[in-house]
């Protein structure tokens, strides 16, 4: 990913945080030489020193045959983004694009079924604990799950490269910036709400 100097992210802790925050992602691989992709909500663990990125496809997916003759895998995590008006600059200027977006790569492996039935258990509780009447691994009858496994593969990644962008308008002077989270705020999009706040969470932490 082309990632002019500005924008560039290296603090390991705030990728972790993004990604967090916006987990369903794209995983890139190639079939003879023709790039494929699935979109799926997957999970970033650490183990040591190490990252891994976990989850889960459809068994009759053909991508995830192809983990296993792919040099590298890229994932593609993807934040807020929202238009930018060159009406909101002080200066004339052209209108751009801002956003979030984290690219890693590595390989892949696939998940025994105790390791599937572990990741599934902790995906389920990363997105059911808070409900009301939480649909969690033991709380399912073992013939749903067991009829379920059939249809899945697990698999898991070990990063190897990580790129990460965040093109906030950091090349604008402080005039600019302010005025483009203002305009951003009056926008009818989530999108758009969403890309205020992090701009605003980067000025505050300058």
């Amino acid at each position: 990913m082309y990632i002019p100097k500005y924008f560039q992210v290296k603090d390991m802790d705030e990728i972790v945080k993004m990604i967090e925050k916006n987990s369903f992602a794209t995983v890139v691989t190639t079939k003879k030489g023709k790039p494929i992709a699935s979109h799926l909500s997957l999970q970033l663990l650490k183990e040591g020193e190490d990252y891994f990125i976990t989850g889960h496809m459809a068994y009759g997916n053909p991508q995830w045959r192809t983990f296993e003759t792919c040099e590298s895998i890229l994932v593609i995590f993807q934040g807020p983004h929202a238009y930018i008006s060159s009406s909101w600059y002080e200066n004339e200027n052209v209108p751009t694009w801002n956003y979030q977006a984290v690219h890693m790569y590595g390989q892949a492996s696939i998940l025994g079924e105790e390791e599937l039935k572990q990741d599934l258990t902790a995906l389920l509780e990363k997105y059911e604990k808070h409900r009301k009447h939480p649909v969690l691994w033991d709380t399912l009858s073992p013939q749903l799950l067991e009829k379920q496994l059939k249809g899945i593969v697990g698999f898991k990644i070990k990063v190897q490269e990580v790129q990460a962008a965040y093109k906030l308008s950091q090349n604008r002077h402080e005039g600019d910036y302010h005025n483009i989270i203002e305009e951003l705020q009056k926008e009818e999009d989530p999108n758009s709400l969403a890309l205020a706040e992090e701009m605003k969470k980067l000025q505050n932490d300058k």
